[in-house]
């Protein structure tokens, strides 16, 4: 049985919008505003925790190293969640389905952190998590259904896509951030959701210009749907029931465990289990000698992104808690708040993507352009010396003598850069290495990595509490320089293995 065809059907392939199919602006607007909910939230959450519990806008007076291991937990299982997120739409739902399920539990748990009690924080935290497991990867697979006939087209439909993305993280940090730190947290988690029920509204007004993009494909019968349906449900009840006897167990003292270990455990075991899995499917996956090759060429990316992704997304943590305590952000007599930085890098990446995008077209006309492992290597070493600078800043900061906003801006165009070298030449690579029936896996891999790097990079945050900023960051940079280095010194083997992959 086949629901809906390969393409994205007439109606969808109406040249409306900037010369593209009209579900374009559909999938554009949608995920703007999911964009602008979850960078909106992301802005305040360590600040909100980290906030004493009482006083005028009062947090949850939690300590920077529970505060930033939540942090961590939370957007480790954003990313994880994407891999059943995705298996549930190709099996079970279709994406458009999984994409509309998913953006209502995101703003259900947006609604929820609204109430001032710690419960309800928790439980919308658990359910954005689960909201945007459901949407991230599906919407994205959606563009592609958009263009059936694939080709350069495609390649600028997703370029308009991601400046959705990005304006919606310019304007979440800006808007919720104003609202929440500067009159209450919870009127800034209110507006997240809002903002998510509007990304809803236009998603379903724009629907009928996506034609059959988004439907269940399959050729199972409604048996085999059912059997697996059923499967599906047992197991997700299973897991539900499994995380609320173990954190009822953790809350009541049987299970004497922080959340800082707890993470920490967690992301040793992510680790291994990658591990595993790649060699079982190098010596066992039945691949010859070439897959072999990239194979391991992918496990190395997958190793490089890990550490890239684990300073990068510091931007959450302990750069918003720089933004707060070291940061002089008086301008023109107001005082801006920390969140709303966070709109810096999205802010950089609108203006320098084209322009890098551009380089390494420019490049490869001169059969210059740097492989894919020497731009792994260029991404680590932007991402380090973003942070020699911000340790430089930090440095000569007190919170009596906080320091020009300059320190940051400079950090972020650094970090920005490295993220343009590395993060859609990581997404590309992926496509290009993968063996044919492995390439769904190994797009997992790469959410599995920028899993872990958010995971850690919420457990390096923790050490604020016993290390100066400056050294931490100064750590974070020889960290990550030190992998850059590493990076660009394999880089000649290693474009060996890939063979004719450019």
């Amino acid at each position: 049985m086949t629901n809906g065809n390969q393409g994205g059907g007439a109606g969808a392939l109406e040249k409306e919008f900037l010369g593209h199919p009209r579900g374009l602006a559909t999938l554009f607007f949608t995920e703007l505003w999911e964009r602008f909910s979850y960078y909106g939230m992301r802005a305040l959450l360590v600040l909100f925790m980290t906030t004493e519990a009482m006083g005028s806008n009062p947090g949850l007076g939690f300590s920077v190293g529970k505060a930033t291991a939540i942090y961590g937990l939370y957007t480790f299982f954003v990313y994880v969640l994407s891999l059943p997120g995705g298996w549930i739409a190709d099996n079970l739902w279709g994406q458009r389905k999984a994409v509309f399920i998913g953006g209502c539990i995101i703003a259900a748990g947006h609604i929820s952190m609204a109430f001032p009690f710690n419960e309800t924080f928790y439980l919308g935290l658990v359910l954005i998590v689960l909201g945007t497991g459901l949407l991230k990867p599906n919407v994205s697979s959606m563009v592609g259904d958009l263009y059936p006939e694939g080709g350069a087209i495609r390649d600028a439909g997703f370029s308009i896509f991601y400046m959705g993305i990005n304006f919606g993280a310019i304007l979440g940090p800006l808007l919720c951030g104003l609202l929440g730190e500067g009159y209450n947290w919870h009127y800034g988690f209110s507006l997240a959701g809002i903002g998510m029920i509007i990304g809803l509204i236009s998603y379903k007004v724009g629907g009928k210009y996506l034609g059959n993009a988004g439907d269940l494909k399959t050729d199972d019968t409604p048996e085999e749907l059912q059997k697996k349906s059923k499967m599906f449900y047992g197991v997700l009840s299973f897991v539900v029931a499994a995380i609320v006897v173990f954190a009822f167990l953790m809350s009541s003292g049987a299970i004497n465990i922080t959340l800082q270990v707890l993470a920490g455990n967690l992301g040793v075991a992510a680790v291994v289990i990658t591990m595993a899995f790649f060699g079982y499917i190098i010596f066992f996956g039945g691949h010859n000698t070439e897959e072999k090759k990239k194979l391991g060429v992918i496990f190395w990316l997958f190793l490089l992104a890990a550490l890239f992704w684990a300073g990068f997304e510091q931007a959450g943590s302990s750069l918003n808690l720089f933004a707060q305590d070291l940061t002089d952000r008086v301008m023109l007599g107001v005082e801006v708040p920390a969140s709303t930085l966070q709109l810096i890098n999205p802010t950089f990446i609108v203006i320098f993507a084209p322009i890098f995008g551009w380089l390494w077209t420019w490049l490869a006309s001169r059969q210059k352009n740097p492989s894919i492992p020497v731009k792994f290597g260029l991404g680590l070493l932007g991402l380090s010396a973003g942070f020699f600078v911000l340790s430089w800043g930090a440095a000569n900061a007190t919170i009596e003598n906080p320091v020009s906003p300059a320190w940051l801006i400079v950090t972020y165009f650094l970090h920005t850069c490295g993220e343009l070298a590395l993060s859609p030449v990581g997404l590309s690579s992926m496509t290009k290495l993968s063996p044919k029936n492995r390439v769904s896996q190994m797009m997992g891999i790469w959410f599995v990595a920028a899993a872990l790097g958010n995971l850690f990079a919420g457990l390096v945050a923790g050490e604020l509490e016993t290390m100066a900023p400056t050294n931490l960051f100064w750590f974070v940079a020889m960290l990550v320089g030190g992998g850059g280095i590493v990076a660009l010194l394999a880089s000649p083997g290693v474009k060996k293995l890939m063979g004719d992959v450019e």
